[in-house]
């Protein structure tokens, strides 16, 4: 029984993914952080993506 995301539910989660693996690599983060954040996002598709929201690295603007 796991989840799956299919639809425009996979879309979606698709179109976040994207933005939080952008977001990431233009953090201001060290590269150990970005890789360790990017892995958990591609192979955590849904909770990796809600945990990086939570307790992710911030970009340089949000931090100003």
């Amino acid at each position: 029984m796991g989840i799956e995301v299919t639809g425009i539910g996979g879309l979606i989660l698709l179109a976040l993914n994207i933005w939080a693996l952008v977001s990431i690599i233009g953090s201001g983060a060290s590269t150990g952080a970005k890789v360790g954040w990017s892995l958990l996002v591609l192979i955590l598709p849904l909770l990796g993506f809600i945990i990086w929201l939570v307790a992710g690295p911030r970009s340089k603007s949000a931090r100003a």
